[in-house]
């Protein structure tokens, strides 16, 4: 049987259910499976040919036993998670149509973007073992524009959870804000933050100490659908698969995958992948808080000031994931892990030695792609193809371009598009020769319908938000009637 241990090592191990709900270990570390499922060629062949909700199950039954989610309640909730999408499977599309240079579009989720593609499932999980224990819960997440719209839509509805997505007052895009504030049902309440000089950085703040109060974490009914949750990094191993299947030529070929890197919760799934048994790759790009970058380059973990970008999704100074890849890349070494996060959580920087910096490394090349070049990305594909790229698509495929030397030939490089150009119009419009029109790919029916609709939102400053959180969950939880 998989458990799912904390990458601290202060926690006993818990089976998936326990981790899913809980969001963080008790000690505060993350959650990571042990052992992780090693697969067979034999495994990778019959998977090769299957749409992406099948492989989907087959992925997840690795690390779900049926004892804890039967695979026919398995399949159910990945039915459901995934229904509301435009089309299940992504598309891959080659816009120079020369078979090495591949976007998979990973945005045609309900609220276009990525997040959509885990969040659905976690939340249809939640609510599948919240209707076993007869319990509820009160999701609070910080930010930074994709995965608060993506949790509101999953969880709208839902009578055995509450939602509070956090986000940092004018450091969003309008349309991604709108996605929240227009969701209109009663167990989803967003709220903008006021203050926030390290954006979602400084939510995040907020929402560990809560976390870390055991006592209130108990008496609201805390979780988290984060990346840091593992239940959403699981489910984000699927794509590289999918992806890897329809690219190569021949099982055992390599593949790189190129990821506009925020929080670390993708790369931690293609982490995963690599590890169950996939030969695949890959380009860290972030945009120019670098965090991510200088962790390969130079082997440094650091927190610096928070720069606001164009590619906002992915300003994040502090990705929180990178924990668990460092678990991975040091082979389960919790006291090397738990070292570093308690040197970090000091002094707001950790230095690897030579040999672990060059076991981060293995199979990874990052860089830091500016605005300027985010903006020339987007300019260029869509000059030469008609292909409109989202500002954290384009870093993807400029982070591609720029690293493609540090890898074989003839290797076909996939990069991640994460969300739909419609949430990013002001960037677009910057990014397109002056005086034109946005072109129709730049607009979505969904984000169109928003702006018409009303608003619900509270907002606060950054010093005024605890107490606030708390004061609304305890009100929340005291509405509930007994007996769901």
């Amino acid at each position: 049987m998989i458990m799912y241990h904390s990458t601290r090592g202060g926690s006993p191990p818990v089976p998936f259910d326990q981790a899913v709900l809980q969001g963080f270990a008790g000690d505060g570390g993350l959650f990571v499976p042990h052992p992780v499922p090693q697969l067979s060629r034999a495994q990778l062949e019959q998977w090769k040919s299957l749409d992406y909700v099948a492989l989907a199950r087959e992925v997840m039954s690795c690390y779900i036993d049926p004892e804890i989610v039967p695979k026919r309640d398995l399949e159910r909730l990945l039915a459901a998670s995934l229904a509301p999408f435009e089309q299940a499977d992504p598309p891959l599309v080659s816009p120079g149509q020369d078979g090495r240079q591949w976007i998979m579009e990973l945005f045609h989720g309900p609220t276009l973007s990525f997040k959509d593609v885990a969040m659905g499932f976690l939340i249809e999980l939640m609510d599948y073992f919240l209707e076993k224990l007869d319990d509820r819960l009160s999701l609070i997440l910080a930010t930074t524009g994709d995965t608060g719209p993506a949790a509101a839509y999953a969880v709208a509805g839902k009578k055995r959870i509450c939602c509070w997505p956090l986000y940092p007052a004018g450091m969003i895009s309008r349309e991604q804000e709108l996605q929240m504030t227009t969701i209109g049902a009663g167990n989803v309440c967003p709220v903008e933050v006021q203050d926030c000089r390290n954006g979602g950085d400084d939510l995040d703040v907020v929402v560990a100490r809560l976390f870390g109060n055991e006592q209130l974490k108990k008496r609201l009914k805390l979780s988290s659908v984060n990346s840091i949750n593992i239940g959403r990094v699981l489910m984000q191993t699927v794509h590289y698969f999918y992806a890897y299947f329809r690219t190569v030529e021949r099982l055992g070929d390599p593949l790189v995958f190129s990821i506009p890197a925020g929080a670390f919760g993708n790369l931690c799934g293609g982490e995963l992948a690599r590890l169950m048994g996939l030969p695949i790759e890959f380009i860290c790009a972030t945009n120019k808080n670098g965090t991510q970058h200088r962790i390969f380059a130079d082997g440094i973990f650091e927190k610096s000031p928070l720069q606001q970008s164009l590619s906002s999704a992915i300003d994040i100074v502090i990705p929180y994931n990178f924990w668990r890849f460092l678990y991975f890349r040091c082979s389960g070494d919790t006291a090397l892990v738990n070292k570093a996060v308690t040197e970090f959580e000091h002094f707001g920087t950790v230095q690897f030695d030579d040999i672990l910096h060059s076991k981060l490394r293995q199979g990874v090349v990052s860089t830091s792609i500016s605005d300027e070049q985010t903006l020339e990305s987007i300019a260029n594909i869509f000059e030469q193809t008609g292909y409109l790229l989202d500002p954290h698509g384009a870093v993807a495929v400029a982070g591609a371009e720029q690293c493609r030397p540090g890898f074989a030939e003839h290797t076909p490089c996939v990069s991640v598009a994460t969300a739909h150009p419609a949430k990013f119009p002001r960037v677009i419009k910057k990014a397109l020769p002056t005086g034109r029109s946005l072109p129709e790919s730049a607009f979505h029916h969904s984000i169109e319908e928003a702006k018409k609709a009303d608003t619900k939102v509270l907002i606060c400053t950054y010093d005024e938000l605890e107490l606030l959180l708390v004061e609304k969950i305890d009100a929340s939880l005291k509405h509930l009637s007994p007996g769901l």
